[in-house]
Formats: structure tokens, C-alpha cells, sequence
């Protein structure tokens, strides 16, 4: 997964009164936040439910998930129960464990604090200490499952004080934007990751498997419930996918995503006179939404779900390179004349 970088110095540009050190500030602290609260349900929904064919949980699928399989095999190539929880939990080192991203978190409302509002930053910085000042002790004493809805659950608290304090200008916007990039992102990953390691080898894709293992997947998104609102008996890998997928109903679905991600992109061109930087960026979504209006959930298996997800998520990552390009280019090194330069 790539990793998101800190807040760079930014510029002043075409965002009328906005810096753009503040619009990427914002954009990555959604994205973090987002990430951190997936993390945590996809630890404690792993610990309970994950299971391969011998019983024991599959933690190497976060691992897979997070595209990290490099970094922790190089740290723990006889890896246990307890190097992963720690690996993606205190491990500050790991730019993908909570507490590195904790810190990312810290910095970036550092750097917006003059457009977050006071609970927000009363909130995070309450939250980032905690986290930060975690060890493994911590996680033995609490217990893991406690840990992790502590973690979710202050996730969500910060999401619905930002909803009702952020001030609705570029700013909120732009939090907006980071918030769907990386909802759609993880649901797309989350179900690759998962769909293959479910399958067992035996079976064709699409057929029926264990609904428990299943279950485990919705869970891990959020959508347990959402789902058998819809779907209260049948359970197939089809209908798992089409509802994370296609779904507009479900706020971390990618076809809602993709759409408010749009929604986000034309308020900036309408409001803020962005259409210029914009226009690469709507083209590229527009494509993405389309693709995916135009096949079913069972013609996505059929044709290769590995594929058409990693396809989805090198899109994404395009999306956010070229709004990093639009919004907050690299500053070009001054040229310092040489009688200024001290002998």
C-alpha cells in the first residue's frame, strides 16, 4: 500500500484563501483517520473470525492487505500471533501500524490547526497522546478486542464532532475527498485480499463457501448488519461482493464513494473556480464509476476480481497524484545567486 506521505510546506496557489499545505493537511488527516479505524476492526474481526483450514487465525491477511508482506517479512520472517498485533498496532517504525499513523495524524492537525475547530483538535489530541503512549503491555492488560473498539469507537467520535464543527468552505471539502479516496480504497482491498483466501482451492470461483468465513468479511467492513437488512438468508460470495461494490446505499461501498468523491470534485470546480485542476481528475472518475455501473457483481468474479481491484486501486492512486499535482505542487527550489552564497 503506499504510504502517505507527511504535510509538505505547501504553497500558496489558486485555492483563493486556502494554503495548499492546509487542503493536503486535511485531505491525509481524513485518510488516516479512515485508515486507522479499518485497521482496528480488521484486527479485532480477524482475531475472532478468521480461520484457515487448521483452525488458527489467518493474520498474514492484514498483512496482505496492507501490501506489506516485504517490510514484515523482513522484520519477522518466523513471525507469531504476537508480531503481528504489535507490528500493526505500537510498532512506530511501521508507518501502517496505529500508532505511526497516529502520529501522522498529530502532525497534519497540527499543521491545519487554524482550520479545525476546537473539539476537533480537543479530540485528536486527546486521542493521538493515548495511542502514541501505548506499548505492549497495554494490549495484554486491556485485552485486544477491548483495544480495538476503544480505537473505533474514538474514530467515530472524531468523525461526527468534525460533521458537526468543521466549517463547510475548501477545507471541508478537501477532508471530504480524503475520507472517500481511502473508503474506496480499503473496501476494494479488503475484498481482493479476502475473496482469494475464503476460496478454497478446490472450489470454482463464485461457488457457495462457508457463509461464516464469509460473515467475517462484511464485519470487516462495517456492513454486517447493512447487509442482512438486504440479504436476511442468502449469503453467497456474489451477493458479498455486489454489496461492497455496487451497493449506493452503504456508506463504505465504492459506488457511493466514487460518486460523493465526484460530488466533492464538482462542488471545487463550481464553487472555488477549480475545473481546470479538475478536469483530468472527473475524466479518470468517470471512467472508474462507468466500469463499474456496466458489469454485475458475477461478471466481475467471472472476469477476474484480482484484477479489475487492482485496477480499481492503481486508479485511486492515480486520483490522488494527480490532486497532489493540482492542488499542491512541489515548490521549485529558489536559484540563489552566487554572491549571495556565503565563502
Amino acid at each position: 500500500m503506499t504510504q502517505l506521505s507527511p504535510t509538505s510546506t505547501g504553497m500558496l496557489s489558486n485555492l483563493n484563501t486556502l494554503l495548499s499545505r492546509y487542503a493536503e493537511s486535511m485531505m491525509w488527516l481524513a485518510r488516516y483517520m479512515e485508515r486507522i479505524e479499518n485497521l482496528a476492526r480488521l484486527i479485532e474481526v480477524t482475531e475472532a473470525f478468521v480461520r484457515g483450514p487448521d483452525g488458527k487465525t489467518v493474520w498474514e491477511t492484514i498483512v496482505q492487505i496492507n501490501s506489506d508482506e516485504e517490510r514484515f517479512q523482513a522484520l519477522h520472517p518466523a513471525a507469531t500471533e504476537q508480531d503481528y498485533i504489535q507490528f500493526y498496532i505500537t510498532d512506530l517504525a511501521n508507518p501502517s501500524s496505529i500508532k505511526g499513523m497516529a502520529s501522522a495524524v498529530r502532525e497534519n492537525a497540527r499543521s491545519a490547526r487554524p482550520l479545525i475547530s476546537t473539539e476537533m483538535w480537543m479530540h485528536l489530541n486527546v486521542f493521538t497522546r493515548w495511542v502514541l503512549d501505548l506499548d505492549p503491555s497495554d494490549i495484554r492488560r486491556t485485552g485486544l478486542s477491548a483495544l480495538c473498539n476503544r480505537i473505533k469507537q474514538d474514530c467515530q467520535t472524531h468523525t461526527g464532532v468534525t460533521e458537526g464543527t468543521l466549517y463547510r468552505d475548501q477545507a471541508w471539502l478537501f477532508y471530504l475527498l480524503g475520507r472517500h479516496l481511502e473508503r474506496s480504497d480499503q473496501i476494494t482491498r479488503l475484498i481482493d485480499t479476502r475473496y482469494h483466501t475464503l476460496l478454497p482451492c478446490e472450489e470454482e470461483v463464485g461457488s457457495e463457501i462457508d457463509t461464516t468465513q464469509w460473515a467475517s468479511v462484511l464485519r470487516s467492513a462495517a456492513a454486517y448488519h447493512a447487509f442482512r437488512r438486504l440479504q436476511p438468508v442468502t449469503t453467497t460470495p456474489a451477493n458479498v461482493v455486489g454489496f461492497l461494490l455496487k451497493n449506493e446505499g452503504f456508506p463504505r461501498s465504492l459506488a457511493l464513494n466514487l460518486r460523493q468523491t465526484d460530488a466533492v470534485l464538482a462542488a471545487l470546480s463550481a464553487h472555488y473556480n477549480l475545473r481546470r485542476q479538475n478536469y483530468a481528475i472527473q475524466e479518470r472518475l468517470s471512467e472508474l464509476r462507468a466500469t463499474l455501473e456496466d458489469q454485475t457483481a458475477e461478471e466481475i468474479i467471472i472476469r477476474g476480481l484480482h484484477e479489475y481491484m487492482h485496477w480499481i486501486q492503481a486508479q485511486i492512486e492515480a486520483i490522488q497524484s494527480e490532486a497532489a499535482s493540482a492542488y499542491w505542487p512541489p515548490i521549485e527550489k529558489l536559484h540563489v545567486p552566487e554572491c549571495y552564497v556565503e565563502q
